[in-house]
């Protein structure tokens, strides 16, 4: 029962004897697994009420419980928080008077709290009993206006009305440097101020990629998380030009050409944090449209094991990458993580004792210790003539970008038969296409066959949010789609996420990627030599064991990490 003891809400309802110890043990069990609050096992199990789970923690803390339904919180409470430390400690403010505070708390049995928050706004602080749902929809309302960031409504206000700040704002960027701190916001334009906050949002929401996008009537911003876009509110649209002309200044690009699409790259620390944006602009009927992708450095801990590969596929890519020669190909479309696959497979290789290079396009992550060449096909540097100088520099593995041509699968090939290992990815659904593409290209099956190692086939699936995740059973029609029948179920669950500001009301926080491994087996070989279709190749190797894509995407859903919506949209 030791489990049951370190839960302060379990340990409470065990004293008092309102639920057995087997009941207890079921309970605990469920949080372990899913993440979510012991209050919200115990409705959903329907065990205890929310009324008599409240009362046992006000008795507890010698407090009184409130309906928040039927109360009106006043504004001078509501602005005694700010919203960012009301977010943070998910603390409604309900009554003040004189320097003395009411608040609720989601996790009021959290006994550090009440302090931390006396000391932060100088005030008594009581606390009161309430549903933490309660609780936590009333701070999404009455701190909504301030959740994009405390300022960016007031710098939108002060923005608003004023069309020719926005000229001078860029006069004066052109004069600072492109590398600076997020931190220092004060003291600076307007504009300066806004372009910072909206950056500072999307690393803060873990975004991907910001798009700024102007259209006829309206000037919009959206922030890919997680593979989804969502919009922030939309800034007035003469903001488009002073907007796009401070981002190219921060990326050294020229802000008087208007016409051609532009390239580069912005260096920021965010709260000590280096992050890196790569620039890219695009002349559209409207204006430029620009999108930034944010590299965040020290997101990346680049290590094989922790990209969630199942074991033997992770035992596998450990032990290809220790091969001194041979193909290893990385396969899916963008943006399924082939090249955080890569860099950590370079990573794990990377000693003092090897010599590694790679050519990108472009360059993604500065790593220590590799030599690392950017492709830039418009002085005739292209991933082919990069490689072929490779092999002059005496290097022990090359990472190539990507194999999109002839010229390059066979110097790539050549590399591997002198003995070099060669790390590359091609844009296929999934790994026997990489054979059938390489032979499509032109490369002889003869080569293909006696080089390459595997194919990794790859895609990344959004995951359930762990704090509104929800048990479901799926229709007839989800488990038809999936190939399943309800007998093949059994006992395992499926979860979808309810939405909550934990996960911008998406349902989804994270992504982890799903795998399928094509081992170049000798009965592999005599169909590539064969040149058979995809489809046979394929079969043979599903006879040999091959965990496809689809079944590697059910291991997520059974496992309550994914939704089935995920797994059939990506497989």
């Amino acid at each position: 029962m030791s489990d049951v003891a370190s839960n302060p809400l379990l340990a409470l309802i065990q004293e008092r004897e309102l639920l057995d110890d087997m009941q207890l043990e079921e309970v605990s069990q469920e949080l372990t697994r899913s993440g979510k609050a012991a209050i919200q096992v115990l409705q959903d199990f329907e065990l205890l009420d929310i009324e008599t789970i409240l009362q046992v923690i006000a008795d507890h803390l010698g407090t009184e419980v409130v309906d928040l339904s039927e109360m009106e919180i006043s504004q001078d409470a509501i602005d005694a928080v700010p919203a960012n430390t009301a977010r943070m400690y998910q603390c409604l403010p309900i009554e003040l008077f004189g320097s003395t505070l009411k608040i609720a708390l989601t996790d009021p049995l959290n006994p550090g709290v009440v302090d931390e928050m006396g000391f932060l706004l100088h005030k008594e602080v009581q606390l009161v009993v309430a549903d933490p749902a309660q609780i936590e929809r009333l701070i999404n309302s009455y701190y909504a206006e301030e959740e994009a960031s405390e300022g960016y409504s007031d710098i939108l206000k002060e923005l608003g009305h004023d069309p020719g700040k926005g000229e001078e704002a860029v006069a004066q960027a052109s004069q600072e440097l492109p590398t600076m701190d997020l931190e220092d916001m004060e003291d600076q334009t307007p504009i300066i101020r806004f372009v910072n906050l909206v950056l500072y949002q999307a690393v803060q929401d873990r975004a991907s990629d910001i798009h700024f996008e102007p259209f006829e009537e309206e000037f919009k911003i959206r922030y890919r998380v997680d593979g989804a876009l969502y919009e922030m509110s939309p800034p007035p649209k003469h903001l488009a030009v002073p907007v796009t002309s401070r981002l190219k200044v921060m990326a050294n690009l020229d802000i008087a050409e208007r016409r051609l699409p532009q390239d580069g790259r912005i260096s920021i620390n965010l709260a000590g944090r280096p992050v890196d944006l790569r620039v890219s602009t695009l002349p559209t009927q409207f204006g430029e449209s620009v999108v930034l992708r944010v590299l965040d450095r020290s997101a990346q801990t680049l290590e094989v094991e922790n990209l969630g590969m199942p074991d033997h596929i992770l035992d596998y890519v450990k032990h290809a990458v220790e091969q001194p020669n041979g193909i290893l190909v990385v396969t899916g479309p963008t943006g399924s993580g082939k090249t955080t696959t890569e860099y950590s497979c370079l990573k794990r290789v990377n000693r003092v004792g090897s010599k590694l290079l790679t050519a990108e396009d472009p360059i993604e992550f500065d790593l220590e210790g590799i030599m690392q060449v950017a492709v830039n096909e418009g002085v005739g540097l292209t991933f082919a003539a990069a490689l072929r100088s490779f092999l002059r520099q005496d290097p022990d593995i090359i990472m190539v970008g990507e194999m999109r041509d002839l010229e390059t699968a066979q110097i790539a090939i050549q590399a591997s038969l002198t003995g070099h290992l060669v790390l590359t990815t091609l844009h296929t659904n999934d790994s026997t296409g990489a054979v059938t593409r390489l032979v499509d290209m032109g490369v002889e099956p003869f080569l293909v066959s006696s080089t390459l190692m595997g194919v990794l086939a790859q895609r990344l699936v959004r995951m359930v949010c762990p704090k509104c995740r929800s048990p479901y059973e799926p229709t007839e029609h989800q488990l038809g789609l999936l190939n399943l029948s309800p007998h093949d179920l059994g006992e395992k669950a499926f979860y979808y996420g309810k939405g909550c500001s934990n996960c911008h009301h998406s349902g989804y926080k994270g992504r982890k990627g799903i795998y399928e491994l094509l081992v170049n087996s000798e009965e592999v070989s005599e169909l590539i030599n064969d040149r058979s279709p995809a489809m046979v190749i394929r079969q043979k190797a599903v006879e040999q064991g091959m965990v496809t894509l689809r079944e590697d995407g059910m291991r997520a859903l059974f496992d309550g990490s994914t939704s089935v919506e995920e797994v059939l949209k990506y497989t």
